[in-house]
């Protein structure tokens, strides 16, 4: 016999219901208040448990699919809320089991659910049950469901200027292939995203036959589409905005009245708006219907967070001492995402306490979105600072401004003017001022799956710097390049390979004429671990060390995440500093070590011991690293 069934697959809606608890939590360490389950488990009055019995006639893959379907089975440690609670769990189970059957391609599967030897749903809430309850679950898959004949009626056409048409073959739907219901949903989907691409923003399925012959185990399945009206983006109206200009965040979307309807251009209008970091919640939401004039019109909800914001943040080094920094935030200056941003921040703070060896930075950044387009930037920056580093003292003042644009979520620039002041002394030179003035400019390529703790993709970066320094009239230009891979492995990427490679060049006067902050130096947490920072450079033969005109390090590093908390790592760094000729051997300096990481929502908070492996008489032991996020 046939059987057929009109609208076989139904969707099933899941909400998530969030209770605020009390507490206090930081870097995921509970300070007071319960925890979540021990809060659910406070509330239930008449907690009833079960013992479970749960029989699948099934292979590996198919058993383990149900297991994770069923909440009886993933809550059978957990008790469920009076006997109306634990009969509810088992009915719902069917639904749940089914469907489980279906993305399978089992149709003519059956399950039963039997509380105390009775099926669960044929008992009524108020039945008397034992404590514990005896629950059974019997699940007969049946045969699996191949495709058989597949129609599908009004495809979009084809547009020679997007060729993402649906390939409904790689989507599995085809003859002879597994007829899992998640493979139709997909299908559809596809279909109905190739119209909306064409500028049919309320395509949808039209009509869905799915037939079942159960004489030959296959799955017929017609599909037809229903385009709807070929839409422009109409009027846009704002609501929920306080302090921001609804005619800024209009404009920040790109979307103009008149153009032709795109997801892309939607999903890129929310991207625009999230990136202003203004909104603690934003949407763009389409109206119900296609105008007769062909318009579509949207209305963006927003809802802004708090106009200013403050956070504090430390590193730690054996060799470098304690650094502590803060910053002030104001993102919403003039109505239009204006961002101020104030920093400060004191490191090398050691013990003794020496104040005279502090590091002193301040520094202030002002941000315009959207100046020119949509994805470009304004910034002014405006800067000084006092280091004490072991090769030399610099004291700088200095500014900037530029433009900044983001040509794709993965390819940013920015460039612009650049002028500061320093001095500087050390004890091969002694006392001297630096002028310069010039262009800046970086470009970088970024396919991370996470700035903080990344498990694939990479990252590419590169700068160019051609300043006139105008104490000795001299034309400088200062290079970098950098890349950094990451590869995931195992359950989750719970092991990681990372590596970077780093490279630099200055090209200008002698060494003693180029200011000491752009010429190149190696060691400390972010380059040659193991070494203080910027210890590494050019022996000048007579027992000092200065900067260098080229640089090379790299670094690789395997993590490995142990549980959701806690992870290790290993690494190996190397890199050396040469003035004007290709160093030796002896001139590269290594270091390796072991790490810890402490995972927290802000990141990994990272600990790093590293030893250098061929050190110098100056150099200490060993050196120990303490920061937030992983080292690269």
């Amino acid at each position: 016999m046939l059987l057929k069934t009109r609208n076989l697959l139904a969707g099933v809606a899941l909400c998530l219901l969030a209770t605020p608890v009390a507490g206090f939590e930081l870097f995921g360490i509970q300070f007071f208040g319960g925890s979540a389950q021990e809060d659910a488990e406070a509330i239930i009055a008449d907690p009833r448990t079960y013992n479970l019995s749960f029989e699948t006639a099934a292979d590996e893959q198919l058993d383990t699919a149900l297991r994770s379907a069923s909440n009886l089975w993933g809550d059978r440690e957990a008790p469920a809320s009076g006997v109306p609670g634990l009969l509810a769990k088992a009915r719902g189970d069917y639904g749940r089991l089914i469907a489980a059957l279906y993305n399978q391609g089992y149709y003519g599967g059956s399950v039963s659910i039997r509380v105390e030897g009775r099926e669960a749903s044929t008992l009524a809430p108020d039945t008397n049950l034992p404590e514990p309850a005896n629950i059974a679950v019997m699940v007969n898959p049946g045969p699996q469901f191949r495709f058989g004949a597949l129609d599908v009626a009004n495809r979009a056409p084809a547009d020679p200027t997007d060729d993402r048409m649906a390939d409904l073959e790689d989507l599995g739907f085809q003859p002879g292939f597994v007829a899992r219901a998640t493979v139709i949903t997909r299908a559809e989907q596809a279909l109905i995203e190739d119209w909306r691409r064409r500028g049919y923003p309320k395509a949808q399925v039209a009509r869905r036959d799915v037939v079942a012959d159960h004489r030959t185990n296959a799955l017929d399945v017609t599909i037809a589409i229903d385009p709807g009206a070929y839409a422009v983006i109409g009027d846009i109206g704002v609501s929920g905005a306080q302090n921001m200009d609804p005619d800024f965040i209009v404009r920040q979307t790109g979307l103009q009245p008149g153009q032709q309807y795109h997801p892309d251009d939607i999903a890129l209008a929310r991207s625009r708006l999230a990136r202003l970091d203004v909104f603690r919640s934003l949407r763009l939401e389409q109206a119900e219907a296609v105008r007769a004039d062909g318009t579509l019109p949207y209305t963006i909800f927003v809802q802004e967070q708090a106009l200013r914001r403050f956070g504090v943040g430390a590193t730690l080094s054996t060799l470098d001492g304690l650094g502590v920094e803060g910053f002030w935030l104001h993102r919403n200056l003039f109505g239009q995402a204006e961002r101020l941003r104030v920093d400060a921040k004191v490191a090398g703070i050691g013990f003794p306490v020496e104040t005279e060896e502090f590091d002193y930075a301040f520094g202030g950044t002002f941000t315009k979105p959207g100046i020119l387009t949509p994805d470009t930037d304004l910034i002014a920056r405006v800067y000084g600072q006092r280091s004490v580093l072991p090769l030399y003292e610099e004291t700088t003042i200095g500014g900037q401004i530029g433009l900044s644009h983001l040509f794709t979520d993965t390819i940013t620039t920015e460039g612009g003017f650049r002028a500061e002041h320093s001095y500087f002394v050390d004890d091969q030179f002694g006392e001297r001022n630096f002028t310069t003035a010039g262009l800046y400019g970086s470009a970088s390529f970024d396919t991370r799956d996470s700035q903080l703790d990344p498990t694939e993709g990479f990252f590419l970066s590169g700068s160019i710097d051609p300043v006139y320094e105008f104490e000795y009239s001299n034309a400088i230009v200062r290079a970098t390049l950098e890349g950094r891979t990451y590869f995931g492995f195992g359950e989750d990427n719970n092991v990681v390979l990372a590596a970077r490679v780093k490279a630099g060049a200055v090209a200008g006067p002698a060494l003693s004429d180029i200011p000491p902050s752009m010429l190149f130096f190696a060691g400390g947490g972010g380059s040659v671990r193991g070494y203080g920072f910027r210890s590494i450079g050019v022996d000048d033969g007579m027992g000092g060390i200065t900067g260098g005109l080229y640089l090379l390090e790299a670094s690789a590093e395997a993590r490995v995440r142990i549980n959701e908390t806690f992870g290790a790592v290993g690494f190996i760094d190397g890199g050396y500093v040469a003035a004007d000729t290709f160093p030796d051997l002896e001139d590269l300096r290594l270091g390796a070590g072991i790490g810890l990481r402490y995972y927290t929502v802000l990141g990994p908070l990272r600990l790093d011991v590293a030893v250098p492996l061929n050190k110098r008489d100056d150099d200490g032991d060993y050196a120990l690293y303490v920061g937030i996020g992983q080292a690269f």
